[in-house]
Formats: C-alpha cells, sequence, structure tokens
C-alpha cells in the first residue's frame, strides 16, 4: 500500500475528504514545509536535496552565479543561490577555480554535486541563456523562467536547450520553471527539457513548457538508452509541436499532467522505453501517446486519463497511435508514494499551481 506524499495539514484534510470519494489517496500525508521536498524519481536514489545544509547567497547576474559556485571550498560543497533579476548574455561571463567549470553565455552546473538554484524577490529571467547540467548530482533548479534560448542565429546558449541535462548526471529536481520559447527549429530552437548520455532520477514537477516545437527529450538517439527513471507530474504542455515528451529506453512516470495544444504528437515512447500514464487531462491535441517517426516501438501503462478533443491518425510503418482507445501495453512498478489528483482536476489544479512566480504552490487535493 503507498503512503501519499507530503502535504500541508490544512491541504492533508481535504485530500482526506477527496480519498473518500476517489480512492486515490491511501493514506494520511504528513506535513511539510511550503517549498516542499524532491518528489517522484528525484527522490530515489539517495534523494535530492540541493544545497541543503550550506550557506546561502545572493546573484543577480549569470557572472555572479558562476562566481558563488567558484568561491567555495569544493565542487560538492553545499550552496543554495538565490537568483533575482534577468540573467542575459552580457552578464554571465566564464569565472575559473578548483570548484567549477563555466562557459561564457550559459549557467553551467558542471562537474559540481549539492547545488540549489532558485529564483526569489521579483522573479528569476534567464533570457536566450540557457541552464546546462553536466557531469553532476544532487541538483534543484526552482522558480526561474528560461525563454528563447537558440542553437542557431544570434545569441546562442546551451545548444538552444532551456534546460539540457547531460553526461552521467543523478538526483536532479527541476520544480516550478517555466520553460519557453517562440517557435521551433526553424526559428533556431531545440528544446526545452532535454536529458541525455546517461542521466538518471529526475523529476520535472510543477512546470510550464509552451510555444515551441520541442518539449524535450529523453535519449538522444535510439542507441542512448542509458536514461530513465524519469518522473512529470502536474506540468502544463501548451502550444508544442512534438516531444511531451520523446523517450528513448528507461522507465518514466506521468501523472496529473495538462496537456494542451500537442500539434503533431505527444508522449512518444519509443527505443524500448516504458511509460506510466496516470490521471492527466490532454485537450485540443493530435496524436498525444504512442510510438512516433521510428519502427522501433516503446510500450505505456494508461489508466484514468481524460482525452478531451484528441484526434488520432492511422497506424502505419513508423505511426503507432494508442488511440482512439488506449490501452496498457506494458506494466511499470513506481518504487514511490504519490497521490493521484482526479484527472478532471487537473486542468484547475495546474492552472493555479505550474510555473514560476506562483509561490511554489502545490496540489492540496482538490478542485
Amino acid at each position: 500500500m503507498k503512503r501519499a506524499l507530503p502535504l500541508r495539514l490544512p491541504a492533508a484534510l481535504a485530500a482526506l475528504a477527496l480519498a473518500a470519494a476517489t480512492g486515490t489517496l491511501v493514506s494520511m500525508p504528513e506535513a511539510s514545509a511550503a517549498t516542499g521536498s524532491a518528489t517522484g524519481y528525484a527522490a530515489q536514489n539517495g534523494g535530492t536535496t540541493g544545497g541543503a545544509g550550506g550557506r546561502t547567497v545572493r546573484a543577480t547576474t549569470g557572472t555572479e552565479i558562476h562566481q558563488a559556485l567558484c568561491g567555495r571550498a569544493s565542487a560538492s560543497t553545499p550552496i543554495t543561490i538565490e537568483v533575482t533579476g534577468t540573467v542575459n548574455h552580457a552578464n554571465t561571463k566564464k569565472v575559473s577555480g578548483g570548484s567549477c567549470d563555466t562557459a561564457d553565455g550559459v549557467i553551467e552546473l558542471k562537474k559540481v554535486s549539492n547545488v540549489t538554484l532558485v529564483g526569489v524577490g521579483g522573479g528569476a529571467l534567464f533570457d536566450q541563456l540557457g541552464i546546462h547540467i553536466r557531469e553532476s548530482t544532487n541538483i534543484i533548479v526552482q522558480n526561474v523562467t528560461v525563454r528563447n534560448v537558440k542553437k542557431s542565429g544570434s545569441p546562442t546558449s546551451n545548444g538552444g536547450d532551456a534546460i539540457g541535462i547531460e553526461r552521467n548526471v543523478r538526483n536532479v529536481w527541476i520544480d516550478h520553471t517555466t520553460l519557453e520559447a517562440s517557435g521551433g527549429e526553424s526559428e533556431g530552437f531545440d528544446g526545452l527539457f532535454d536529458l541525455k548520455d546517461n542521466t538518471q532520477y529526475v523529476t520535472l514537477s510543477y512546470s510550464v513548457l509552451r510555444n515551441s516545437g520541442r518539449g524535450g527529450l529523453v535519449g538522444n538517439s535510439e542507441s542512448d538508452r542509458s536514461n530513465g527513471y524519469i518522473t512529470y507530474h502536474h506540468n502544463r504542455y501548451e502550444n508544442i509541436d512534438s516531444r511531451a515528451p520523446l523517450l528513448r529506453g528507461g522507465i518514466a512516470h506521468l501523472y496529473n499532467n495538462h496537456y494542451v495544444r500537442l500539434n503533431e504528437s505527444g508522449i512518444n515512447s519509443r527505443a524500448g522505453a516504458r511509460a506510466k500514464v496516470d490521471n492527466n487531462y490532454f485537450e485540443d491535441s493530435k496524436d498525444v501517446l504512442g510510438t512516433f517517426y521510428t519502427d522501433e516501438a516503446g510500450s505505456w501503462q494508461v489508466g484514468g486519463n481524460v482525452f478531451d478533443n484528441v484526434t488520432w491518425s492511422r497506424p502505419g510503418s513508423e505511426n503507432h497511435p494508442a488511440g482512439p482507445d488506449p490501452k496498457s501495453t506494458t506494466t511499470v512498478a513506481i518504487p514511490y508514494s504519490y497521490r493521484l489528483d482526479a484527472a478532471g482536476c487537473v486542468p484547475a489544479v495546474v492552472s493555479r499551481t505550474a510555473g514560476a512566480n506562483k509561490g511554489l504552490q502545490v496540489s492540496d487535493g482538490t478542485c
């Protein structure tokens, strides 16, 4: 029997009432701080605590973020970096030191551990500047907006990814972020949230991903199947052409997300990936689940989802939609506790909680 994720105490009482009606809450949750703690797969493998226990510094530029990383006693000394204002190319320069590995024009969390990067005050905007997490462990990024990161044109940053995570990364929690672009690859943009090259134990929660050709991927090719154990919950994908996300190999758990205007395809489970897809709300979209653009199939376990004005294409040699009546093709055992909101409540819950500058609100179990 699963134990519910921690909630604030008043929310717990409401959630218990909901449980009586829906049966989705299985036991009394515990109280927790408003900022919460890592959920989903990021809470596994020893957990994700970021810079907890270390000193807290304030940064208003990208260079100051790099200086904070480079000023630590070691690359693993815990630190919380509070960011306020706009971070851009003009104020993000390489800083050298024994506890960091940084570069101009991108926020580099590279070969480091035990770091929290959190937006405070009036907000933290990373404008045309991506966040790159590479060869790192125990990282939290929370309450930031990243927009219009380009891989071509000018200026370029982070290979065009708003947040890009790659190469032997473990335990990352991305929470209450807003990731957005202004078009697709032809306009110079790539993915909003990409994971590749042996990245594991990651959670993306309470975030907004919008106005992009590509929402994000797990694995950069059909042979890159070393990634997995990824949780996506209480996120809003809006006006995304495809990759919401694209999964190659590994296991992903997707629950209580709101998908609006997925224009070409949505959750693309392929190359042996296995996806558990619970109590999501899909709206005004096409081909929201299946294996697309390849003959190397993935699989899925579905339950409790709502399909509202969703259209499905005909199956083909490289096009294998799960609908119009999606059925499970695998089973996925989830090792952590979680509470499901009713799918019909997801649009309202996600609208008031997801994204940066929402006060780090989380679901209280009610519509």
